[in-house]
């Protein structure tokens, strides 16, 4: 899989890039990542690329001709086009079935990174990209967005985590669309707080059923929107397994 990362600030994605599970999938080849400084597509001597916006109002807007411009180069630097995403707070709201989506269905992603008050709509209008949001909240930049879209999509791409199962029966993944049960490790006993006995004796079909049990609870109490209708009983038993993915 191959991310694009177009941005005023470059400098930020170095540190990020090369630690933990992303650093090895990038060493191993299973994961590209290029950077790229919208800056060196301006004209202008000083490289601006944003302006006062039309009408007026408070801020600045980055400027069409060159994010476009950027954006065209930076596609043809591969034979697959790839597809273009803006992060942006007015896109459709990430969540992990739109990212096990974006997962099948693309191979490259151009992930567009704003700034100031965002970008002049022609871009928008003409490149057309898919616009994302990771919540209802305003950032600083793209940067972290697109972090964000990163870090979630490598974890579906085969080779990058050790255990390809890993991530099946995460909180809101393809096995498990409920949060995930709770996970306990040594030592058996802490301050008082012990392990669950059901953990420690080995009955596997045990052991399934009380983490079932865990998710449902746990979902019911904390995100109940993520449960099906109260009448439907037999799809809240099965949720782990049979909750659409799209």
């Amino acid at each position: 899989m191959r991310f694009d990362v177009l941005t005023l600030f470059p400098e930020i994605f170095p540190g990020y890039m090369s630690q933990s599970i992303l650093n090895k999938s990038i060493q191993n080849g299973i994961v590209e990542i290029h950077i790229h400084n919208m800056r060196d597509w301006t004209t202008d001597k000083h490289n601006k690329i944003d302006d006062r916006p039309f009408g007026g109002g408070p801020g600045m807007i980055l400027a069409v001709e060159p994010v476009v411009r950027c954006v065209r180069d930076v596609r043809a630097m591969d034979d697959d086009p790839g597809v273009v995403m803006m992060m942006t707070p007015s896109g459709q709201r990430l969540c992990q079935p739109l990212v096990e989506d974006f997962a099948t269905h693309h191979r490259r992603m151009i992930l567009l990174c704003g700034r100031y008050e965002g970008f002049d709509q022609r871009v928008i209008d003409i490149l057309k990209p898919i616009e994302v949001s990771i919540g209802d909240y305003i950032l600083n930049g793209g940067e972290v967005a697109a972090m964000v879209m990163i870090d979630s999509l490598v974890r579906m791409v085969p080779g990058v985590l050790g255990d390809e199962l890993s991530s099946w029966d995460d909180s809101f993944s393809r096995g498990n669309r409920m949060l995930e049960y709770p996970q306990y490790t040594r030592p058996r006993e802490f301050e008082g707080h012990n392990v669950p006995e059901v953990l420690l004796g080995g009955n596997h079909s045990a052991i399934e059923k009380w983490r079932l049990q865990e998710s449902l609870e746990r979902t019911k109490i904390r995100r109940s929107d993520l449960l099906p209708e109260p009448n439907n009983e037999s799809a809240t038993a099965e949720t782990p397994n049979t909750k659409s993915e799209t």
